[in-house]
């Protein structure tokens, strides 16, 4: 039900089955548990109780660990294949892990990979309820408790804008400043997605009110609006790829925003197969098995942050 926005209709058909199975199913847990689970408008669902979400953090880690028990007899049955399910951001997924993937499957052939996309509150869910092994991201995973983040590299901004903008002539004269930047309109990330908290945040410390009028979770998306005229954007620098982006420029933005961490979030206390420390090796290479799996032994936040102290990360 959680994962299907509470809607009856969705979970019968996820789960292949009828909704007043659904409904008779969720009456008697709750009969046995003796609490609710869900709070009900009528007939309708329409939110989790207090006592609801406790009840769904204990089922969540249960089917986790059932996974795991299944990769654990895969990992016997057949060591050399299985899956490899990751949740990330458009971002990464199109301009980080293509190369990585390459390699990978070329090593691991028999090893399926499965992508998904979505704010950083599903993929947190998606992780915690083992439908996927980790997600990479950069924003928001801080914000939801029980992940494991193990950081992997660093990345800086950029501002694009078409040939012969005033920004561009800025640059050039070594001028281009927050100021400058507040004067235009604002094609940007989505708040909670790509650092864009930090991006706010360096205009607020100047008492700048940034006028953002466009947002996408897609950078290509954002410089399509830039190519329109309705603004200038404010992307990942390695969002932008010379060779493709000839009616735009890129103004290096490193020394104006405060740069951001992508990190890999992960359960607590799991077993990696061979294939998944290989991929995160590929991905971060100072995240040995090693250090993961001390990362994922950590009985908190804090003595796991401890484990990367002095690491000096690659910017990406």
């Amino acid at each position: 039900m959680v994962q299907n926005n509470l809607n009856v209709s969705e979970t019968a058909l996820a789960l292949y089955t009828s909704q007043p199975g659904v409904s008779k199913q969720i009456r008697q847990l709750e009969e046995e548990l003796g609490v609710s689970v869900f709070e009900r408008s009528g007939r309708q669902v329409t939110a989790v109780t207090e006592a609801g979400r406790a009840i769904i953090a204990h089922a969540e880690r249960a089917l986790a660990a059932t996974e795991d028990m299944r990769a654990a007899g895969r990992q016997f049955a057949d060591p050399h294949a299985g899956t490899l399910k990751l949740a990330t951001t458009h971002t990464q997924a199109r301009y980080v892990l293509p190369a990585v993937i390459e390699a990978f499957g070329a090593a691991w052939p028999r090893v399926d990979i499965h992508l998904h996309q979505g704010t950083p509150q599903q993929m947190a869910t998606l992780v915690n309820s083992g439908e996927v092994d980790m997600v990479i991201a950069t924003e928001g995973l801080h914000h939801y408790q029980g992940l494991a983040l193990m950081p992997c590299s660093r990345w800086s901004r950029a501002v694009v804008v078409p040939p012969g903008h005033a920004l561009f002539k800025l640059d050039r004269l070594g001028d281009l400043t927050l100021e400058a930047l507040a004067a235009f309109p604002l094609i940007t990330y989505v708040f909670g997605f790509t650092g864009r908290s930090k991006l706010d945040a360096a205009f607020h410390a100047r008492g700048l009110e940034p006028n953002v009028v466009l947002t996408a979770a897609d950078a290509d998306v954002i410089k399509t609006y830039v190519r329109t005229g309705l603004g200038v954007g404010i992307i990942a620098g390695m969002a932008f790829e010379p060779a493709d982006e000839r009616d735009l420029v890129k103004l290096d933005a490193s020394s104006l925003f405060e740069s951001s961490t992508t990190h890999i979030g992960m359960r607590p206390n799991r077993t990696l197969r061979p294939f998944m420390h290989d991929f995160i090796q590929r991905f971060a290479p100072h995240l040995t098995a090693e250090r993961v799996a001390a990362a994922l032994a950590c009985e908190s936040a804090a003595a796991r942050e401890a484990l990367f102290d002095g690491i000096e990360l690659p910017v990406s």
